[in-house]
């Protein structure tokens, strides 16, 4: 399809829906940094104690997503929450001591763990 202006892209936006959410189907997800500068900096440990969580929290509906470097290096491990019909928060820099915590309060509850938060997306 050739874009002729925004008449065409409100088109297109209006028939994809929530890219947001694509695929997980109103889902709950966890989105980890797993790029280079991710994993130096320990998210393969955030990973396991996530995974841990989850389980342990019977979450077994929230999806586990994994994305590269985003540019904020110094800040990572970077984890985002996405709630459906809620913004979405980036956490960081998240030791694995932090996972049980954003889990039990904002993926089970809905409530941002503030003094970890870095970035809001509405």
């Amino acid at each position: 399809m050739k874009i002729r202006g925004i008449e065409d892209l409100e088109a297109i936006k209006e028939r994809s829906g929530d890219l947001t959410m694509s695929g997980t189907r109103g889902k709950t997800r966890v989105i980890l940094g797993m790029g280079t500068c991710g994993i130096a900096a320990g998210a393969h440990r955030v990973e396991e104690v996530l995974i841990r969580e989850l389980k342990e929290h019977d979450l077994s509906d929230v999806v586990v997503e994994y994305t590269g470097c985003i540019g904020m290096c110094q800040k990572e491990p970077l984890l985002d929450v996405v709630r459906p019909g809620e913004p979405r928060i980036t956490y960081g820099p998240v030791a694995p001591e932090d996972v049980p915590r954003i889990v039990a309060e904002h993926v089970a509850a809905g409530v941002v763990v503030e003094d970890k938060s870095i970035g809001r997306i509405d």
